[in-house]
């Protein structure tokens, strides 16, 4: 096999369309932990965790090994939705794990296997359960790529790329997006008056971090006050926790610290463990409607999917990857802090919560520059926001302290070389 060591064929044969090659652009050959490798053999600290797909670092060997051993077998490896041990096992852990602890009773669905796939047919069984056909979603908010998850989607640019209007949602402010007002109180303003121009949605669906627009941490309040809205209207709250869920923000499901129960909860990325595709909806069991085959897909049986999500799960039998990621997000927050105060030039704003956070940066273009020099220094970050102001933190949580501290150290070199 002849092996490209450099992007002449990604550029000869592959799409316009590719973005993330063109911030990294490197040939990758190997991954393990929380680094990666490229053909010359040079080594990079990955921040970027496949955008949230790797939040137990790369080729964890727990998971690989139970792979392994399920391949070797001769386990099945596509079942559609028929029954299967590896999917058996998946359903019983991940009740007996993740949901009977945490007091939650949800019907497991399997969508398609990806974050924009348990978007849409949380959408659809919302409109089929109320008979309602409108959506609220928030501003700079992202879901996905497909038609339904981009009507949710706040940026501009990739609601261009439907190339059709994207109807039936009404774009609500989320917290703090004006300073000045009580977003909630605004919102239910537009519900309350006939006049508004704003009928009763079916749903509300939200993140309570918003990953691409912006590492915009929603307060645990206005969370709360969402929730209150939603059950006084009855309207279905669907809390969107495909990049901020499994573990990313400290805890298994990103709203748990506000204490509330969403209605439908969509979960992708992180789910399987070990970057193979996989997706879930849990469903308030009440509002479980759809009939046999209304919403379907071909690779929503993905048993090795299944194989590694049972494995993950077992970090989660008790609360030590959860103290880790707490230790680690205290260290990396004290160090952003430090680094907006050291650096007053960045005109700098740290946001996030738990390993999901980020800097905004003033000046146009700084974060993007600044990512570029770290990626030339070994580190691989991403940007992120609407303008790509914000450059984005996504560490393994199972990171160690030296290499977290590693990393931060490129960043803040990355910085002073850029503001120099």
């Amino acid at each position: 096999m002849v092996l490209n060591k450099d992007m002449e064929v990604f550029e000869q044969l592959e799409s316009g369309v590719r973005s993330y090659v063109r911030s990294f652009p490197t040939v990758f050959t190997k991954t393990k932990g929380y680094k990666m490798w490229n053909a010359e053999g040079e080594e990079y600290i990955d921040f970027f965790s496949g955008a949230g797909a790797l939040n137990y670092g790369h080729n964890d060997d727990h998971m690989k090994q139970k792979l392994i051993e399920y391949i070797t077998s001769d386990g099945i490896t596509h079942s559609l939705d028929m029954a299967s041990e590896a999917k058996a096992e998946f359903l019983t852990k991940f009740n007996d794990i993740i949901l009977q602890p945490r007091n939650l009773d949800y019907r497991i669905m399997f969508p398609g296997p990806t974050g924009t796939n348990t978007v849409e047919s949380a959408l659809k069984l919302a409109r089929k359960v109320t008979g309602r056909t409108d959506v609220i979603s928030f501003t700079n908010g992202f879901h996905g790529m497909t038609i339904g998850s981009l009507s949710v989607t706040g940026n501009s640019m990739k609601r261009k790329g439907a190339g059709i209007p994207l109807q039936n949602v009404v774009t609500m402010p989320y917290d703090n997006y004006v300073n000045e007002q009580d977003s909630i109180d605004y919102l239910e303003r537009f519900l309350e008056d006939s006049g508004s121009g704003v009928a009763i949605p079916a749903a509300m669906i939200l993140e309570t971090v918003q990953g691409e627009g912006g590492i915009n941490a929603a307060s645990f309040e206005w969370l709360k006050k969402v929730e209150r809205v939603c059950k006084r209207w009855g309207i279905l709250l669907i809390v969107d926790d495909v990049q901020a869920g499994i573990g990313r923000t400290g805890s298994f499901f990103s709203f748990e610290p506000a204490g509330i129960k969403p209605d439908i909860i969509c979960l992708s990325k992180s789910l399987s463990g070990y970057g193979l595709p996989l997706a879930v909806t849990l469903i308030r069991p009440d509002i479980d409607k759809f009939s046999p085959g209304e919403h379907n897909g071909t690779f929503r049986g993905n048993n090795h999917a299944f194989i590694t999500a049972s494995a993950a799960l077992d970090y989660w039998k008790d609360d030590q990857l959860e103290q880790n990621i707490h230790e680690k997000s205290e260290i990396t927050l004290a160090f952003l802090n430090q680094l907006v105060e050291k650096y007053p030039a960045l005109e700098g704003e740290v946001r996030g919560r738990g390993l999901m956070v980020g800097v905004a940066c003033g000046a146009d273009g700084l974060a993007g520059k600044i990512a570029a020099e770290a990626f030339q220094r070994g580190l691989i970050m991403e940007t992120a926001g609407p303008n790509d102001e914000v450059f984005k933190l996504f560490p393994a949580l199972n990171i160690d302290e030296a290499g977290l501290r590693q990393g931060l150290a490129i960043i803040e070199d990355s910085i002073k070389e850029v503001l120099r």
